[in-house]
């Protein structure tokens, strides 16, 4: 009996060194997907819970679609991250897809979005663990200074300050979301042509706001 014991405690400690290897292996290759990616390029991530030490980030890319198995089946997880502040963020790209799947507990932003031309986020979730606290990233859905934002049939919750923001975009559409547990439901700033329809905003201080607010690259005067 002790013999079996000690072979099942032993094969019990290679499989959770396998296990964390085989995460550390996944951010490494994700990431490498990531810069690497062509135009027209599909970066899918299977199903499963993976850990993240650092920040994700794809820069310039055109047509690029970011694709999980499942909201509830592909769950990225950044609670024990030690570099960056974003768990994913994306610059400077057109046309870039992000759907299936679900950040928690980024240090900063779950998903930060800036400066790209076409960004949809469909069928995504970003959360922080256990009741929401305000050292939760501030924002889940961030994309900013953005043209033709689409968010379709996102959840969001937890974010310290705002579960789903759009800010200095024109031409955005957020559509059959769901935020609850944060500080503003779901807001929309400095936006220009921005419609929100079809969505629940439950149990946040704010359900829906809309600020025009001074001094930001985009004003109510552009139009």
């Amino acid at each position: 009996m002790r013999t079996s014991l000690v072979f099942i405690a032993f094969s019990l400690l290679v499989l959770t060194g396998f296990a964390q290897k085989g995460f550390q292996d996944i951010e490494k290759e994700l990431q490498t997907k990531l810069i690497m990616a062509e135009d027209g390029a599909v970066v899918e991530i299977p199903a499963g819970k993976f850990h993240f030490q650092g920040s994700l980030s794809m820069d310039g890319k055109k047509n690029v679609t970011i694709k999980g198995a499942g909201m509830d089946k592909t769950i990225l997880s950044f609670k024990n991250q030690a570099d960056g502040a974003e768990g994913l963020k994306i610059t400077d790209c057109t046309q870039i897809t992000l759907e299936d799947f679900t950040i928690v507990d980024s240090k900063g932003d779950a998903i930060k979005v800036q400066g790209t031309e076409g960004v949809t986020f469909r069928r995504m979730k970003t959360d922080w663990s256990g009741k929401p606290k305000k050292t939760n990233g501030s924002y889940g859905f961030y994309p900013v200074q953005c043209g033709h934002v689409l968010v379709e049939d996102c959840h969001a919750r937890g974010a310290s300050d705002a579960g789903i923001y759009v800010g200095q975009s024109t031409d955005v559409m957020v559509r059959g979301c769901k935020a609850w547990g944060n500080v503003a439901g779901i807001e929309i700033e400095n936006c220009i042509r921005a419609e929100v329809t079809g969505c629940e905003a439950i149990d946040n201080t704010g359900g829906i706001l809309v600020f025009d607010m001074p001094g930001l690259k985009v004003k109510t005067e552009d139009l």
